[in-house]
């Protein structure tokens, strides 16, 4: 039967993690009896649904972004406050805790960039590519939770907050200023025409910074390891 001896250590470096967690628990101490953890993810999934329908929807209405936005607010509300609340209520489990979270954070990021990746705003590779990147960088962070007992849950001072926040401010933008989404550059790859639009240098930063991070995360946690677990030479005989 599986044992969790403790958990890992949650790291938050993030720029909004001290003001976000007071903001948190204040939340915390005023749900509602029947408000649950489980709950609170459930809320934080239809969060990424209403994300999706979003830009799916902005196909026939830039409006629709709005609706977009606060998909990311009540997916930030549900995911940001299960744990907190639980915590708050010394109500923790931590293994069905770790494993219902995480599992359900790869489901979530799934559906919001399907539903971008269908908006004609961004390319659906881009949209994949982002989310291939971010589940590579997510398995980096599961294994250190079990070699070092570190659970990093942000890089270079952002986490899911800011990046909620980085796409609400984007999709602002992107309502309001019509140039934004009337540019278009077309370039040629591989003998196939690709057609890229403002949103799409912007899917390409966050591609780019997610690599830089993975990259960078993986050099140095590779590096870390090899000194505590040296190659030896062999002796020759077989075990």
């Amino acid at each position: 039967m599986l044992m969790l001896k403790e958990q890992s250590k949650r790291i938050q470096t993030s720029v909004l993690n001290a003001a976000e967690k007071k903001v948190l628990v204040w939340l915390a101490a005023r749900q509602p009896r029947w408000m649950t953890s489980d709950v609170l993810t459930l809320i934080g999934v239809l969060g990424a649904v209403i994300v999706a329908v979003g830009y799916a929807l902005s196909n026939y209405s830039i409006q629709w972004l709005w609706l977009a936005s606060f998909g990311f607010f009540v997916n930030w509300y549900g995911d940001s406050l299960d744990g907190t609340l639980a915590r708050v209520r010394s109500l923790q489990r931590p293994i069905y805790g770790f494993y219902l979270d995480h599992c359900v954070d790869g489901v979530t990021m799934a559906i919001m960039c399907i539903g971008a990746g269908l908006s004609q705003m961004l390319n659906l590779s881009i949209a994949m590519a982002v989310l291939t990147i971010y589940l590579l960088l997510s398995i980096c962070v599961y294994i250190n939770a079990h070699l070092k007992g570190e659970f990093k849950l942000t890089f270079a001072g952002m986490g899911p907050t800011e990046f909620r926040l980085i796409m609400i401010l984007v999709n602002t933008l992107f309502i309001y200023i019509a140039p934004l989404r009337q540019f278009t550059t077309v370039f040629e790859i591989f003998g196939k025409k690709v057609l890229l639009g403002a949103f799409d240098y912007v899917g390409v930063a966050i591609l780019l910074i997610l690599m830089v991070i993975y990259f960078r995360n993986f050099v140095c946690d590779a590096k870390g390891y090899a000194k505590l677990d040296p190659l030896r030479e062999w002796d020759g005989q077989l075990k």
